[in-house]
């Protein structure tokens, strides 16, 4: 049994905002290079060479790697072995966002009442949780902040159980072609397969969260995706997409949930052990 006071849990939260806002982790950066070295148009190049002094200078002057300094989601799996003392744990993550933001003067973008007044809570909180108990007397918290020019090209297709691979590429080419131009590209895409409709949806972030290798199926949507020569920044080229990766669970067999997340080239993720 080990002993954790959730205040360790804030300044971790604490951290972890910061470091993402101002620098993309190694793997996003290296996707990204390889990715650009495959761009022939010269437009693309061109984009390509300003994002690289874009991600430079964020890092050297600790300014957000973009003004939309986003929605903070926490994925939070806890060791069953783990006792957790001090304030509620999703208040002491919510402490770690609120000092983050307030601190660094990152822009705050969390409006209390959806369909109401729309006030602004001045600090980025709350910010979504997601909490797993599982084996181990460890706490390993997952972070993707996002901002909502990719958040809102978000889409979930209820399949009946008959569809087919074929079903969900279409699905995915018809969304890359109305969303992804918005979503600020080259992407990073996470399909969520299987579940409930809520489960797929958490399922399509889950998938950005550690940047697997991509395998054949996955490697072969990113091509497809490719095709569109959306290019990037929306401009035209090869590289439309840098990275898809599928995660799949369990479901009934009345129907087949299919969620889509796309996110922007600036993938802001990141984890921690306690």
């Amino acid at each position: 049994m080990r002993v954790i006071d959730t205040l360790q849990i804030s300044d971790c939260v604490e951290e972890l905002c910061k470091r993402l806002n101002y620098k993309l982790n190694d793997r996003v950066l290296s996707l990204i290079k390889d990715s650009a070295k495959r761009e022939t148009s010269s437009i693309g190049q061109d984009v390509f060479s300003q994002m690289f002094t874009s991600y430079r200078l964020a890092e050297e002057n600790k300014t957000p790697l973009c003004q939309d300094t986003g929605m903070v989601s926490v994925f939070l799996d806890v060791g069953q072995e783990v006792f957790l003392k001090g304030l509620p744990v999703e208040e002491a993550i919510n402490i770690g966002v609120r000092r983050a933001y307030t601190g660094s003067f990152f822009r705050c973008s969390v409006v209390k009442d959806p369909i109401g007044r729309r006030e602004n809570t001045m600090d980025n909180t709350p910010c979504i949780i997601h909490t797993r108990i599982i084996e181990g007397d460890k706490i390993r918290l997952y972070m993707l902040i996002k901002g909502f020019g990719s958040e809102n090209a978000t889409a979930l297709r209820m399949f009946p159980p008959t569809a087919s691979k074929k079903d969900i590429e279409e699905f995915l080419l018809d969304l890359v072609k109305e969303k992804g131009i918005n979503a600020c590209p080259p992407l990073f895409i996470g399909i969520g397969i299987g579940g409930t409709a809520d489960y797929a949806l958490k399922l399509s972030k889950e998938a950005l969260l550690q940047l697997e290798p991509m395998d054949e199926w996955e490697s072969y949507l990113l091509k497809k995706i490719n095709s569109l020569r959306i290019g990037p920044a929306g401009l035209g080229g090869d590289i439309t997409a840098v990275y898809v990766k599928v995660k799949s669970f369990p479901t009934h067999i009345a129907g087949l949930p299919v969620a889509i997340n796309i996110n922007c080239h600036i993938l802001r993720v990141g984890s921690v052990i306690l």
